[in-house]
């Protein structure tokens, strides 16, 4: 069974490249950008090779060159002037797209050679907030507007959950703590989706405190018995999908009751549940962060 997707709708290559249906069409019938195929019954599709020279004139156009121009281009040439450019300017933009090929195409060929390319310039860091994070986004649309399937989505994220456990690693394997703080990275109940947990883990390792990563879906109950292993502790969890809002509130009054009971412990939240709620809704000792960004520039001023 062949896993590859190669056919692609105008609306496909609109989600997948943020190009407007009627620019597409637009590029198609004046310039003869693309080159539209037909199935048997006559419908109009797109191949990958449609899909990769629109998203290399996409870059093209971003970055100065008009479509006339463009138009005027060898196509095997196209990719060459994209590499180009990408090394002098915008290689975040470059990467991304490489990025969706090496998902689209369930290419991990393709995934290491972009980052590899990218570890030579850029942090891990770096990577992470300016090409993962935008890329994951895009990805978790795409999914919902049925562009991609949950097994591209997995792919992708296994990849990069690979490159974050490594990172991790590193610095574990020559970390000192600087602090008797200690950071309990979990899940609720029913959430699977660890992938920006897991990030959080390796800066809070990386600013050089204790973390342990518990990982998916845990009971409140169960992190008591951390309690009497650390004094100073922030708890840290990640809402996706769960609690789910009509619950948020009453499982942050039940975390609150249960676990913050003392001074020295706190809870630390984010994910796109809590917008959601009211943040003067919040127990005292429980802060929402807007974004992971936000909490690593609290581990900075802390550090």
């Amino acid at each position: 069974m062949n896993n590859i997707k190669d056919r692609f709708s105008i609306k496909d290559l609109e989600h997948l490249t943020g190009i407007k249906a009627h620019t597409i069409r637009i590029w198609e019938k004046r310039y003869n950008l693309l080159e539209p195929k037909r199935t048997e019954t006559n419908i109009r599709y797109y191949d990958l090779a449609s899909f990769q020279k629109l998203l290399n004139v996409s870059y093209l156009n971003n970055n100065g060159y008009k479509i006339s121009k463009i138009a005027t281009i060898e196509t095997q040439k196209i990719p060459q002037l994209v590499r180009e450019i990408a090394t002098e300017t915008n290689i975040e933009s470059h990467a991304i797209n490489a990025f969706k090929l090496s998902m689209l195409n369930f290419d991990q060929a393709l995934f290491y050679k972009t980052y590899e390319s990218l570890n030579k310039e850029m942090t891990f860091e770096d990577i992470f907030f300016n090409i993962f994070i935008p890329l994951l986004t895009e990805i978790g649309l795409l999914w919902q507007t049925d562009t991609i399937t949950p097994a591209h989505e997995h792919f992708i994220s296994s990849l990069i959950r690979q490159k974050v456990l490594i990172s991790t690693e590193k610095i574990q394997s020559k970390q000192t703590f600087k602090s008797e703080k200690t950071f309990v990275l979990y899940l609720p109940d029913n959430e699977i989706h660890e992938l920006g947990l897991m990030f959080i883990n390796h800066e809070i390792l990386r600013h050089g405190y204790r973390s342990i990563f518990l990982g998916q879906s845990i009971p409140i109950t169960s992190l008591l018995e951390l309690k009497n292993y650390y004094e100073d502790i922030i708890f840290v969890s990640y809402f996706t999908i769960k609690p789910e809002k009509e619950n948020l509130l009453n499982y942050l009054t039940e975390f609150d009751d249960l676990i913050l009971k003392t001074s020295n412990t706190k809870f630390w939240v984010l994910g796109r549940m809590l917008n959601e709620l009211d943040n003067d809704q919040l127990p005292k000792n429980v802060r929402a962060f807007s974004t992971i960004k936000a909490l690593t520039k609290e581990l900075e001023i802390n550090a």
